[in-house]
């Protein structure tokens, strides 16, 4: 495993996440849901709790998941206490990821790359699993130009593999960055696809 995605990495990233901004997919994604309304949200991978706060302000009851054993006190911290109405918070890595509950807008920011190649499509069947009629997805994914790649157990995706994982979906957005670019770790290579999609009802 690449250091850079140790537990250790990914405890240390987390503690830094709290104090950013609220990632554009999440943003979009939100305003093309509109108002939560008590609709279910799922948070996979989500760090700090940065985008399930905003979920959570936008009007949705939000089920956060991550593998970082700190994620529960992180993300409540964030959210706004430890009672926050409408949050549940799991601790559950990739590898143990079968099942998620139903849920009206799925958010993975920047997460899913991280699953082994033998997780992911345990994890994506899981993700398909979980989206309602209706339901709206937002999704990052790694492509095989991105400088992790080769580097660390991951998944990354040919353009055309992406495009599949969207079968019977309402494809809203579907943006490609091949370009360098900062990261928490330093200057990389960013191929990414950031995905907007529906299920239809």
């Amino acid at each position: 495993m690449n250091p850079l995605h140790s537990p250790e990495h990914w405890a240390v990233y987390n503690a830094a996440q709290s104090g950013r901004d609220v990632r554009e997919l999440c943003r979009e994604v939100v305003a093309l849901a509109g108002p939560g309304a008590g609709r279910q949200a799922i948070d996979v991978g989500c760090g700090a709790g940065v985008e399930t706060a905003a979920l959570l302000t936008a009007g949705w009851r939000v089920h956060a998941v991550d593998g970082d054993p700190a994620t529960p006190s992180l993300v409540r911290a964030t959210a706004g206490g430890e009672e926050r109405d409408g949050l549940s918070v799991a601790v559950v890595p990739f590898a143990d990821l079968t099942t998620l509950p139903p849920a009206d807008l799925l958010y993975a920011g920047y997460s899913l790359p991280y699953a082994s190649p033998d997780d992911f499509p345990r994890v994506w069947a899981a993700i398909r699993r979980a989206l309602r009629p209706g339901a709206w997805l937002a999704v990052n994914l790694f492509g095989v130009h991105d400088s992790f790649a080769g580097t660390t157990d991951g998944t990354f995706l040919t353009r055309a593999e992406a495009e599949a994982l969207m079968d019977g979906l309402d494809v809203v957005t579907f943006r490609e960055e091949d370009e360098d670019g900062p990261s928490f770790s330093g200057p990389k290579h960013w191929h990414v696809f950031d995905v907007i999609a529906r299920v239809p009802r």
